[in-house]
């Protein structure tokens, strides 16, 4: 008989491209029919079949807190019946700005836009605009949304500008964007000494989420610092990903970086569409309707999506909230491996606060050439044995997956012994 996934997914692919409206769920990565959810209560989630799961994707981070919470979702319930968009200033606006930036040093002034993507491509212009300079660095394997200028591949040497990634992006528009080697701080120095002049910004994921979870280290982050500041480059910590999901500062807190910008998205709007952008009052001073660099957004604050990142902003305050976030999340990490070594399978995990990455391969890796080294079959064998068995994490070998509040001993326990079961069979 024909699942009700399955029934789904053939009527969706008449009239949505691919079934879906994000490629990662089409499932095309690990192969099989996607999962269409219906409902989710803490950590868990229900599919069209009925079927309930461990969830380990959180929405691809937002959900913090887990599925429904009901602080949120009372604070949504109560935002909604006073209607649902102005197109004009209201007071949660201003309240979730206020709180932003007192969470987030670096921050002086911030402007709410409706997604990372948005908040991303916003940042960047801004950056030209201060600075009256065209090149922008990024790094190999690092994700910052689907605007053309950040859909760009390595060039024929990293130190080259590079081209573009997916059709319909002119060339025109990926030759001043330089992409170089997460981690290579030599790289990075290189690209200044050249270019130093000309180069407005260097955007980066201060911890990688979309090649799987990459650890940055010390000495990188320092030397993108120090190099912007020599150079009088603006830093960007693209932290739709890692913003409130690995500490209470974020990334640039954890490892004591002061960014001249940083985007927000995801654990900001507590599952609504909300995203941000904010950094030092000079640079901010040159947005619109203070500046010249334009930019704007009709639903931008929208009422209902600060209401639901308000409530969530206030609870993940709570006294101990990521220490027992990442105490969870790395018994998941040291569990699977213990797991997989009983078992002598090639395996490695590792976690930076609620984020984590699971890796068939002998060491975590730190580079996107490390990255694609790893065993895909291997994981995608792994992602299927996990979803039978209940648990569902990210539908690609390339993408972190997250563990929230709402996760018990019992949940983690339960995944690991199904994953336990599942390395025994590769003997």
């Amino acid at each position: 008989m024909t699942s009700r996934n399955q029934q789904l997914f053939e009527r969706a692919q008449r009239h949505i491209p691919g079934g879906v409206n994000s490629p990662v769920r089409a499932f095309r990565s690990v192969g099989g029919t996607p999962c269409f959810f219906q409902k989710g209560i803490g950590p868990k989630v229900q599919d069209a079949d009925g079927k309930w799961y461990t969830d380990y994707v959180g929405s691809w981070g937002p959900m913090i807190l887990g599925h429904a919470h009901p602080d949120v979702i009372a604070a949504v319930q109560a935002a909604v019946v006073d209607g649902l968009s102005f197109g004009a200033p209201t007071e949660k606006e201003v309240d979730i700005a206020d709180l932003l930036c007192e969470l987030v040093p670096s921050m002086d002034m911030v402007r709410l836009v409706s997604s990372g993507t948005e908040a991303t491509m916003s940042a960047i212009r801004l950056a030209r605009g201060y600075t009256g300079r065209d090149i922008l660095i990024k790094f190999e394997g690092c994700y910052h949304g689907h605007s053309d200028g950040l859909l760009v591949k390595a060039g024929s040497g990293l130190l080259t500008f590079g081209n573009p990634s997916s059709s319909g992006v002119p060339a025109g528009v990926a030759e001043n964007t330089m992409v170089l080697t997460y981690n290579d701080p030599q790289e990075l120095a290189e690209a200044f000494a050249k270019h130093g002049d000309k180069i407005a910004a260097v955007i980066v994921e201060p911890v990688v989420g979309n090649m799987n979870l990459i650890a940055p280290t010390q000495a990188f982050l320092n030397a993108m610092r120090e190099l912007c500041t020599k150079n009088g480059s603006v830093l960007i910590f693209d932290e739709v990903m890692t913003g409130f999901r690995v500490g209470l500062k974020s990334a640039q807190g954890l490892f004591g970086i002061t960014p001249d910008l940083s985007t927000f998205g995801k654990v900001v709007g507590g599952g609504m569409p909300l995203g941000a952008f904010g950094g030092k009052r000079e640079i901010m001073e040159q947005i619109a309707p203070l500046g010249p660099v334009y930019q704007a957004g009709t639903l931008s604050g929208n009422p209902i999506a600060t209401a639901a990142g308000l409530a969530t902003l206030k609870l993940i305050q709570a006294p101990d909230f990521y220490e027992n976030l990442t105490a969870k999340t790395k018994a998941l990490c040291d569990g699977l491996v213990a797991a997989a070594k009983k078992h002598g399978v090639a395996f490695s995990a590792q976690n930076i606060g609620g984020m984590f990455g699971l890796y068939f391969a002998e060491k975590c890796p730190g580079t996107y050439d490390e990255v694609l080294a790893c065993d895909k079959e291997a994981f995608n064998r792994f992602f299927h044995a996990m979803l039978d068995a209940g648990h569902y994490f990210a539908p690609s070998a390339f993408e972190a997956g997250f563990v929230s509040a709402a996760h018990s001993d019992a949940d983690i326990a339960a995944t690991i012994a199904a994953a336990d079961a599942w390395f025994a069979t590769l003997k």
